[in-house]
């Protein structure tokens, strides 16, 4: 096997597949090293990937290349309490055109897809393959040791690509061990369904998808569940954030167990038979999670590097993962035509980050993360959503309140002013 390389990528996921593909298209030597016995055997996702402009520049036909499942024609934001939940949908006409705005996958299908189109270019795939350790020669990065094989493999750069827990950053001290409070756990449960039930129950047709979000699914833990519909399964799970689990006491478990006994999550769930059961860790550091994402010899992408953020509404990780690999593979293939691999030299690829939707979007919604941890933002405001909606639906003979003043005393009835106020501050500035 060959042991001296242009680059060598560690990981196989979405953002180390693309880095590897347009590294190969350039006439680089490139190695992506995957722990797995193939690309995305231990990856794990709720399952939707967004049709990016990364996608679109390398395949152009992508939506008639790629093992997708469904594209996304319906969303829905589900706020709920044990026993209510309240509704938005949108399906729109823009959703149903080519090229669509996105799609259900299926990670272990479409991340070994992704890879191979790399190999197809030239890059070497290894699998079962776990760097351990980074080689440094007078400081610089030169290359990874890998567990279990003999010999090294050396390049001129590394791209570090192996997930939220990043070995290699730690190594190449990029960054310090991640807070609590930096990181979620996501759980999904994969659940068998006929194509003709689903479609029925979700009021869809052909490859027509259905995308959702609930709040309140959590419970009193700070977090936020998910439901995708694919060919002939659901993906179904939660994101949990870890300090608010720790403190909890309560397993991953329990905690999707009594959310599947929710009434609205019960019947879309019906007659679904278990196919595998996933967990896997999340950044949730917003901008300020982001580690230093370049030294001597190596950058960071994708997970490792922190770039995933919510705002409640919107999940963003893969997309950005993917545009991450791509930029950096920009910055490898100019620092190989320079023939500099400094610090120095690779500064450009977070230069490149900045100007691009990644940062900006994470700049944007960089409040979120102080709002994603407001305890009454699941305890409280789901079951005040959903008491409102039934004092204005309700018929029982009663005289009504204006709905201003409805509101207002629905609110105070669980949430003090000073405390509404306040919590109604950072909304906004997480969200507008």
């Amino acid at each position: 096997m060959r042991k001296f390389f242009d680059v060598i990528i560690v990981g196989a996921g979405p953002a180390g597949s693309i880095a590897a593909l347009k590294l190969a298209k350039a006439g680089l030597q490139v190695a992506l090293l995957e722990r797995g016995t193939f690309p995305g055997s231990k990856n794990m996702f709720g399952g939707l990937l967004h049709n990016s402009h990364i996608l679109k520049e390398i395949f152009p036909d992508f939506y008639r290349q790629a093992p997708l499942e469904r594209y996304v024609h319906k969303k829905t934001l589900a706020v709920m309490t044990p026993e209510s939940s309240v509704n938005i949908t949108l399906e729109t006409g823009n959703f149903n055109r080519i090229p669509h705005n996105g799609y259900t996958v299926m990670r272990p299908i479409f991340d070994n897809w992704l890879a191979e189109q790399a190999v197809k270019e030239g890059a070497s795939l290894i699998c079962n393959c776990t760097a351990e350790n980074l080689i440094k020669q007078d400081k610089k990065i030169t290359g990874v040791s890998v567990k279990g094989r003999d010999g090294d493999l050396r390049a001129n750069l590394v791209i570090a690509a192996d997930g939220v827990l990043s070995l290699m950053a730690e190594k190449a001290g990029l960054r310090r061990e991640i807070p609590l409070e930096h990181m979620g756990l996501g759980v999904k449960l994969l659940l068998g369904l006929p194509e003709e039930i689903i479609n029925e129950r979700f009021g869809l047709v052909r490859d027509e998808g259905a995308d959702y979000a609930f709040l309140g699914m959590t419970g009193d833990l700070q977090g936020g569940g998910f439901l995708y519909t694919n060919i002939d399964s659901l993906s179904i799970g939660l994101v949990v954030h870890l300090g608010s689990l720790k403190a909890s006491g309560k397993t991953p478990h329990e905690i999707l167990n009594r959310a599947l006994q929710q009434p609205q999550i019960k019947k879309l769930v019906k007659g679904g038979v278990p196919l595998e059961y996933s967990a896997h860790l999340v950044p949730e550091g917003g901008i300020k999670g982001i580690p230093t994402l370049f030294t001597d010899g190596m950058m960071v992408i994708g997970d490792a590097a922190g770039l995933c953020y919510t705002n409640g509404i919107n999940l963003e990780g893969i997309n950005l993962a993917m545009t991450s690999g791509s930029t950096a593979a920009d910055c490898a293939i100019e620092a190989v035509k320079a023939k500099d691999f400094s610090a120095s030299m690779l500064s450009m690829y977070r230069k490149k980050l900045e100007v691009s939707f990644v940062i900006k979007d994470m700049k944007t919604f960089g409040n979120a993360v102080k709002m994603m941890h407001m305890d009454r933002l699941f305890r409280v405001y789901p079951g005040l959503a959903c008491d409102i909606l039934e004092k204005i639906y309700r018929v029982d003979g009663m005289p009504r309140d204006k709905m201003l003043k409805l509101i207002r005393k629905e609110a105070t009835k669980k949430v003090n002013l000073k405390d509404l106020l306040a919590d109604g501050i950072r909304i906004k500035r997480g969200l507008l």
